[in-house]
């Protein structure tokens, strides 16, 4: 009966009866892995057509920033609860400091900020300063995590600052995730079913307003919504993305690590690959777009 529950319990979370394995579409995203230097791992879904690409999509692989997705839900999870309010006023100290160029790190000690702008800055701007100050309070990655286990993710951990992980924090880093596992995540909070729907939906408009465009982003175009998160580290390159597709919404997510490539370039090799997949998914599933994106753009930014 136990095993039985937990069949149902992932069943429900990751949809993967409905899924279907595109041949043709795996072969181009496959051509594009070849040679590269390190671990990839990538996971498509098409959710209206069920089709999807695996690759590597169950191995667990650092997150980097894109931990900030369950840390952001950990904290909504405690407004939901009454254990914070939404609008609360924060005072900001210089023990909360995260050597860095943040900008909530440039605030004076005493200073003033609401709890709406700080978790902005952590999705938005990927702030990290703000994000150590939201994963303490949403209970730190303890609470996070049980958040996660709760509700059916296996391998999406908080590891940082966090008791008894220190052995996945030396492998991992801050975080870590399967491909699938972060893509689906993201799925359920457009689909509203990550706290409740009005946290889904407040966690999802910020999800929609990023500043690190230079990636995954610049290959699709300004005019079509889409959410998403990177994550970046010496060794490895990551990001998930949901594009509110006019044909169709589709989830992609890139992980990479064990990178032998690790300058902090515009044609990184890892931030290429994040490009060239997430070009050719537009392609493939709006193949009447006449939409090309601009030469160079990313060069203005940088990474």
């Amino acid at each position: 009966m136990r095993v039985f529950l937990l069949i149902l319990i992932i069943g429900f979370q990751f949809p993967v009866c409905a899924q279907k394995q595109d041949r043709i579409l795996t072969e181009k995203i496959q051509q594009l892995t070849k040679g590269f230097k390190g671990d990839v791992g990538i996971y498509v879904r098409h959710l209206k057509s069920g089709k999807t690409v695996t690759i590597n999509a169950d191995t667990i692989f650092p997150t980097a920033s894109m931990i900030k997705i369950p840390i952001t839900i950990g904290v909504f999870d405690k407004i939901e609860k009454g254990f914070l309010n939404y609008d609360s006023l924060l005072t900001y100290r210089d023990s909360l400091l995260y050597e860095g160029e943040d900008i909530l790190g440039s605030f004076k000690d005493g200073e003033k900020i609401s709890l709406p702008k700080v978790l902005m800055l952590m999705i938005t701007m990927s702030d990290n300063t703000a994000s150590l100050w939201c994963q303490h309070l949403a209970g730190t990655g303890t609470a996070i995590n049980e958040w996660l286990a709760k509700n059916g993710y296996q391998h999406t951990r908080v590891n940082s600052r966090t008791p008894g992980r220190e052995e996945d924090r030396s492998k991992y880093g801050w975080g870590q995730t399967t491909p699938r596992e972060m893509s689906e995540l993201l799925v359920s909070i457009h689909q509203g079913k990550v706290v409740s729907p009005r946290a889904s939906e407040r966690i999802y408009r910020n999800l929609v307003r990023i500043y690190w465009d230079t990636k995954a982003l610049s290959q699709i175009p300004p005019y079509v919504q889409v959410a998403s998160k990177q994550g970046a580290v010496d060794e490895a390159k990551s990001e998930v993305v949901l594009v509110n597709a006019p044909h169709g919404d589709y989830v992609f997510c890139v992980t990479t690590k064990n990178q032998q490539d690790q300058r902090w370039v515009t044609d990184n090799e890892g931030s290429v690959l994040i490009r060239n997949v997430s070009r050719v998914l537009w392609n493939y599933f709006e193949p009447d777009s006449k939409w090309k994106p601009a030469e160079n753009i990313e060069e203005w930014k940088g990474d």
